[in-house]
C-alpha cells in the first residue's frame, strides 16, 4: 500500500495555536545543552563581512525575508494581524503554545521595495520548499523580533501543516571586533507520524537548508 504525502496546508488563521509549547526558547543561552524536552537543538553561524554598513545591509535584507528567498524558498500568503488601538508586537502565549492576546509596541509595519510586508511580530506566512523533486509547504508565524544596536533578526514558530514542529531564529550580529555574522538557532522534531517515518530524510533536508541560509547573505551573492 502506498502512503500518500500530506496535502499542502493553506495559511493558518492568525489565532491558530503554534504546534509546540516552548515559545521563545531559541533565545535561551543554554539551548544547545538543555533544549525543550523531545526536541533537537541546532546552532550555526557564518561570517558575512565587517563594519557598520555591512551590518545594516545584511540585517535589512534579513528582515525582508532575504534568508528564505535567497535560499530558494518561496515566501507566500503573508498575513498580518488585524490592526488594534496600539501597534502590533506579536502575541503572548500560554505554556501549551496557545495565543493569549496581543502585545503593544511602538514600531509601524514596514514594506520592501516590491510591496512585500517586512518581517513583523505575529505575521504568518507559508514557505514553499522544493526538495527531492517534490514541493513541501511550511506554515509559520513570527513569534518575536530582535531590534538591538548590534543584533537584529526574528524567530518564527511552526503552525499545523509544517513538516516539523519547533522554532527557528535568524539573526545578524555585529561583534566588538567589527565582524558581522549570520546566526541560525533552532529546535525541532518531526510534526506527525508521517514525517517521523522519514526523519533521516527530514534531517538531510534541514542540513541542506541551513547551509543555504548561511550563504544567503554572503557578499559573494551581491548582498
Amino acid at each position: 500500500m502506498t502512503v500518500a504525502a500530506p496535502q499542502p496546508a493553506p495559511a493558518a488563521p492568525i489565532d491558530t495555536p503554534l504546534s509546540y509549547a516552548a515559545v521563545g526558547a531559541t533565545q535561551a543561552a543554554d539551548l544547545l545543552y538543555f533544549p525543550p524536552k523531545g526536541f533537537r537543538p541546532m546552532e550555526r553561524r557564518a561570517r558575512i563581512g565587517s563594519g557598520g554598513a555591512r551590518f545594516e545591509t545584511a540585517s535589512a535584507k534579513l528582515m525582508a525575508w532575504g534568508v528564505q528567498r535567497g535560499s530558494g524558498i518561496t515566501v507566500g500568503d503573508i498575513q498580518l494581524p488585524a490592526p488594534t488601538d496600539t501597534d502590533w508586537a506579536g502575541l503572548d502565549y500560554d505554556e501549551a503554545g496557545n495565543p493569549l492576546g496581543p502585545r503593544a509596541a511602538d514600531a509601524e509595519q514596514g514594506y520592501s521595495e516590491d510591496g512585500t510586508p517586512l518581517v513583523s511580530p505575529g505575521a504568518t506566512a507559508v514557505l514553499t520548499i522544493r526538495a527531492l523533486g517534490r514541493r513541501f509547504t511550511a506554515p509559520v508565524r513570527v513569534v518575536y523580533v530582535l531590534d538591538e544596536p548590534r543584533r537584529r533578526g526574528f524567530a518564527y514558530g511552526t503552525l499545523p501543516g509544517h513538516p516539523e514542529s519547533g522554532e527557528e531564529l535568524f539573526s545578524v550580529e555585529h561583534l566588538s571586533d567589527d565582524s558581522v555574522w549570520i546566526v541560525i538557532r533552532a529546535f525541532s522534531r518531526p510534526s506527525t507520524w508521517f514525517y517521523r517515518l522519514g526523519y533521516p530524510v527530514l534531517r538531510v533536508m534541514q542540513w541542506r537548508a541551513t547551509k543555504r541560509y548561511l550563504r544567503s547573505l554572503s557578499p559573494a551573492r551581491g548582498v
